[in-house]
C-alpha cells in the first residue's frame, strides 16, 4: 500500500452489476470521483419475452453519461489494454459477478477494492447476506478489501458491522449493507494512504455459496425458528415454499413471503394447521409453530393472511 493518499479528484474504475453495487456507484458518483470507466456484465434475456436487458449498474452508469464496458470476461489482451488505458488510479468491485485475473488487479496504483457483504472471514462468497440470516447470525456488517487472486481472501481495510433483527430478510438487510458500503468506501477512499491493511483470520472461515431454488423448499420437521430464518433469507429470493392442500384446490405450491415464530409446545405432525380463521394460521413445525403472514400460491397474487383465508381454506402442509 502506497503512503500517499489518493487525491480527491482520483481516477476510479468501477465494476458491478446487480442491485447492490447502485447504491454504492451513486455513492461515487456524489462525491465527485473521476469515474472513468464502469465495468457491468453483459446484457442478458429476461422475461417471458426473453428481451436483452440491462442490468442495474449499466442502466445508472448511462443516467451519469459514464463510460460503460461489458465484457464477457477480462482474460482477453485486448480487452486488459482497454482497461489499462483508462489509467485508473483505484478499481472499485462490487459484486461484479466475474474473476479478475491478477494482472487486473496489479493494474491501477492503488490496486482493486471490494466491498463484501459480511465480516470476514464470515461468509466469504455469492450470498453472504443471506447465509448470514440462514444461519441466524445477530451481526454483520460490510467490509472493505484490498483484493487479490483467492476468493475474499484479501486484506481488510475498513470494518464497519450491523446487527441482523429478527424482522431482517435478505432485502431488508442488502439496503442496509448498501447504505454502509456506500459510506466506507467513500471512507478508504478520502483516507487511503492513511489506513493500515489488516490480515483476514485464518479461523472461522465459512463459505456463502450461491442460492439454490431446491433450498427454498420448507422442511416442516425443523424447527420454527429454523423456517423462519429461511423465510427470511430467502424474500425476495427465491422465496420459500411447500405444498398446500385445501378443500378448494388440489395439492399446489404455496410460497410463504413472511411469518411469526410461536414458541408452543404441539402435539400436532410438522406441517399440521393448528388454527386456520379469518386473519390467521399457525402451522405445527418440528419444535414450536409458525404464524403465517404473507402467501401466494404459485401463479397467483400474493396475499396477507386475513385476504388468503377469506379465499382459501388450507388444510394441511407438506414438505417436499
Amino acid at each position: 500500500m502506497h503512503a500517499k493518499s489518493i487525491s480527491f479528484k482520483a481516477r476510479i474504475v468501477f465494476a458491478g452489476t446487480p442491485e447492490f453495487s447502485v447504491d454504492i456507484l451513486e455513492a461515487l458518483i456524489n462525491a465527485k470521483y473521476d469515474i472513468v470507466g464502469v465495468y457491468c456484465q453483459p446484457d442478458r434475456p429476461k422475461g417471458r419475452g426473453r428481451a436483452l436487458t440491462a442490468c442495474p449498474v449499466k442502466k445508472k452508469a448511462l443516467e451519469h453519461n459514464l463510460n460503460v464496458f461489458q465484457p464477457e470476461n477480462l482474460k482477453d489482451n485486448k480487452i486488459q489494454q482497454i482497461l489499462a488505458k483508462l489509467n485508473a488510479d483505484v478499481m472499485v468491485v462490487v459484486a461484479y459477478g466475474q474473476i479478475l485475473p491478477a494482472k487486473i488487479l496489479n493494474m491501477p496504483k492503488y490496486g482493486c477494492l471490494n466491498i463484501h457483504g459480511s465480516l470476514l472471514p464470515r461468509w466469504r462468497g455469492a450470498a453472504p447476506i443471506q447465509r448470514a440470516i440462514l444461519a441466524g447470525d445477530k451481526t454483520t456488517g460490510i467490509g472493505i478489501m484490498q483484493m487479490n487472486e483467492g476468493l475474499d481472501t484479501g486484506k481488510i481495510l475498513l470494518e464497519k458491522t450491523c446487527p441482523v433483527t429478527l424482522t431482517d430478510t435478505a432485502q431488508s438487510l442488502h439496503d442496509k449493507l448498501a447504505k454502509l458500503g456506500s459510506s466506507a468506501i467513500v471512507e478508504v477512499l478520502d483516507n487511503l494512504g492513511n489506513l493500515s491493511p489488516i490480515a483476514q483470520s485464518k479461523n472461522n472461515i465459512t463459505y456463502a455459496k450461491k442460492l439454490e431454488k431446491e433450498e427454498a423448499w420448507i422442511d416442516w420437521t425443523q424447527s420454527a425458528t429454523q423456517i423462519h430464518q429461511q423465510i427470511r433469507a430467502f424474500n425476495p429470493y427465491p422465496i420459500t415454499q411447500t405444498y398446500a392442500s385445501s378443500n378448494r384446490f388440489d395439492i399446489k405450491v404455496l410460497r410463504i413471503l413472511s411469518a411469526s415464530v410461536i414458541i408452543a409446545n404441539s402435539n400436532h405432525n410438522p406441517g399440521s394447521i393448528i388454527k386456520y380463521n379469518k386473519g390467521e394460521c399457525i402451522v405445527a413445525t418440528g419444535n414450536g409453530a409458525l404464524s403465517l403472514e404473507n402467501l401466494q400460491l404459485l401463479g397467483k397474487k400474493a396475499l396477507n393472511i386475513k385476504d388468503f383465508s377469506n379465499a382459501y381454506t388450507l388444510t394441511q402442509l407438506f414438505s417436499d
